[in-house]
């Protein structure tokens, strides 16, 4: 069983950067891929970024490259987004969410999210 409790989300004007964390609990944090999700008003959970458990692979939605950096630390169960240059069409609720293999795009695989913590970008 993993528990995952994601913070730092909030305000930032576009332009401006968040540091969005998760924190895990539970053993053998290394064996889950994890993932970043986001969902916006009237609209389906889309995949952000995601990172094996070695934490060597990373991969991102097109709408992040270039401005999102996805990393781990699995000595303390964390994973984090670096997220630059925000935009508004970013405001979105944000999950994390992890699983035991290989990374996936698509958020059914996953087994276990966070609570989700809101980003809102202003224009």
């Amino acid at each position: 069983q993993v528990q995952l409790v994601e913070s730092g989300g909030g305000l930032v004007q576009a332009g401006g950067s968040l540091r969005l964390s998760c924190a895990a609990s539970g053993r053998a944090f290394s064996i889950y891929a994890m993932g970043w999700f986001r969902q916006a008003p009237g609209k389906e959970r889309e995949f952000v970024a995601a990172i094996s458990g070695s934490g060597i692979s990373v991969y991102y939605a097109d709408s992040g490259k270039g401005r999102f950096t996805i990393s781990r630390d699995n000595a303390k169960n964390t994973m984090t987004v670096q997220m630059n240059t925000l935009k508004p069409e970013d405001t979105a609720v944000y999950y994390c969410a992890a699983r035991k293999g290989p990374v996936q795009y698509n958020a059914a695989p996953y087994d276990y999210w966070g609570q989700g913590t809101q980003v809102t970008v202003s224009s």
